[in-house]
């Protein structure tokens, strides 16, 4: 009989746990001793191709992530499928990504209404989906469905936010509304009336429209004889520039905010015109790479040498290319400490038991998640737009 010392025993022990844990990891989808697959849908085609930005961002930034070792020693393999901001195929991609491609999670899938059709199969599934590239609030939801996660601020709290703003300037102005006819938008709107509380009669005019329809005009007309003068909207790129540049041309000037998801200088400032920008407002949680203040930033360098080697086609006045980024960071941070356990139940206990911060976050922005409440960013800086570039207001 061979007699283990006490050292012996306890080394044995925790390589076999070591090896258990290990086994585990390995027995997840998309999870070797080598490599994480993970699975996003995108639209690079379609009425919101502008957000395609995204997709290739999070392709770039693996890539140098992939450069640097990858992650505890294992590269990420992103799998970046377009949906063309379809929700049926949005469906089909997300079921090849996981029933076919067999991703270990999904990261960063673009928008809400697209979100909200994947968010039964793979809470089924028990398929982490996490940091998505959408703020609604229905998509924060933990009690019915623990395996999904949104990245940025919901819809809900930003447009509130706006709202208040609004009554405290101009507390008696009247006011104007226009938002898409989906999920999001339907978010944005109900947060802006809350907003208003009992200043709900100052809302004199409202709007909707369809993302497939070619353009808002009749919209915008109808808003204008509101005699409205002060306006918030939601849109998507393409109806942003629309609408930015649409008022502007009828000769109605409100004061206008417009939503976080339609506040991109290159994907919408860029084609409606500087002039017809001048004093919009919006609002931010991460750095702008046209703003002065943070020329001489070590995570805004960081940020320039990467787009320059990484994603040397991509524009730098594109704040998407910050967000992919800053959101990339955000996954590795949480593939990081879950450690070589990497099944799905721990990704996602890492996922919402965030106390960390990322690079490219404005200063007082903070990042936290729990058990109970998954909503990662709750504050926002308002910002308008001077010039060329968006400026930050104080707090």
């Amino acid at each position: 009989m061979i007699k283990l010392t006490r050292r012996e025993t306890l080394a044995g022990l925790l390589f076999a746990a070591g090896a258990k844990t290990a086994s585990a990891a390995e027995e997840t989808p998309g999870i070797t001793s080598q490599d994480i697959k993970i699975g996003e849908t995108v639209p690079f085609s379609g009425p919101a191709s502008a957000y395609g930005v995204v997709g290739r961002a999070h392709e770039a930034f693996f890539s140098m992530i992939n450069d640097r070792g990858g992650v505890n020693g294992r590269r990420i393999k992103l799998l970046c499928l377009d949906d063309a901001y379809s929700p049926p195929k949005t469906v089909e991609q997300t079921r090849k990504l996981v029933e076919q491609d067999e991703v270990a999670f999904i990261f960063g899938s673009l928008g809400t209404p697209t979100n909200l059709a994947t968010r039964k199969y793979l809470n089924s599934k028990g398929v982490p989906s996490i940091l998505l590239t959408a703020g609604a609030t229905t998509l924060t939801d933990p009690a019915q469905y623990p395996w999904t996660m949104c990245w940025q601020p919901n819809y809900f709290d930003e447009a509130f936010t706006y709202a208040k703003r609004m009554l405290a300037e101009k507390p008696d102005a009247k006011i104007a509304l226009m938002y898409a006819n989906d999920d999001s938008g339907r978010d944005y709107a109900t947060g802006f009336k809350a907003g208003l509380g009992d200043k709900i009669e100052l809302l004199v005019g409202q709007a909707t429209y369809d993302t497939s329809e070619p353009t808002v005009t009749s919209q915008l007309a109808k808003l204008k004889s509101s005699e409205a003068t002060v306006f918030f909207f939601h849109a998507t790129p393409k109806f942003g520039a629309q609408i930015i540049r649409g008022i502007y041309e009828i000769g109605w000037r409100p004061v206008t905010f417009v939503a976080q998801t339609a506040s991109s200088v290159a994907g919408v400032i860029e084609p409606a015109g500087y002039e017809a920008a001048q004093g919009i407002m919006s609002s931010a949680y991460l750095k702008d790479a046209s703003d002065p203040q943070w020329a001489d930033d070590r995570e805004m360098k960081d940020w320039r040498a990467w787009m320059a080697t990484y994603q040397p086609q991509g524009d730098l006045n594109d704040y998407l290319n910050v967000y992919g980024y800053a959101q990339g960071w955000c996954l590795v941070k949480i593939l990081e400490r879950a450690g070589q356990d990497l099944t799905r139940k721990n990704i996602m206990a890492s996922a919402t038991s965030v106390d960390f911060q990322v690079p490219m976050l404005l200063p007082g922005v903070t990042l936290g998640t729990s058990k109970e409440d998954y909503r990662l960013i709750k504050k926002l800086r308002l910002m308008k737009f001077e010039g060329k570039r968006w400026v930050l207001l104080p707090d």
